[in-house]
């Protein structure tokens, strides 16, 4: 039994070790570099409305549209490049089924290009 328990210290003192850097790692900052933020550090950013204001309330669907023309553009690159390395193995079927799913992206993209997601006024 002791033996085992000799066998798991290493791994018990590495926890432990690990416990202890990443509690003190949230610990210093707050000691370290107190938050005093100005109103302008406060104020709206990126968002286009106040960030404390009622989360029910209303605001315009073009933010709905960039986060939609982001993940068009994220799913085309996050299955472009592996397609690309595998072109030559998945044959003349990957080339059309990567046609057919650029095609369904560019409707998409067509989509937001109509609704006015790219003219930011």
């Amino acid at each position: 039994m002791e033996q085992l328990l000799s066998e798991y210290l290493p791994i018990v003192i590495f926890l432990g070790l690990a416990a202890v850097i990443s509690i003190a790692l949230m610990i210093v900052p707050f000691v370290l570099a107190p938050s005093h933020p100005d109103p302008e550090k406060l104020s709206a950013y990126e968002c286009g409305f106040d960030a404390f204001d009622d989360s029910r309330m209303r605001f315009d669907v073009k933010f709905y549209l960039v986060a939609i023309l982001f993940i068009i553009f994220d799913l085309e690159v996050a299955f472009l490049f592996p397609w690309a390395v595998s072109l030559g193995e998945v044959g003349l079927f990957g080339f059309w089924s990567m046609m057919v799913f650029l095609g369904i992206l560019t409707i998409g993209f067509i989509y937001e290009w109509k609704k006015g997601a790219l003219e930011w006024d």
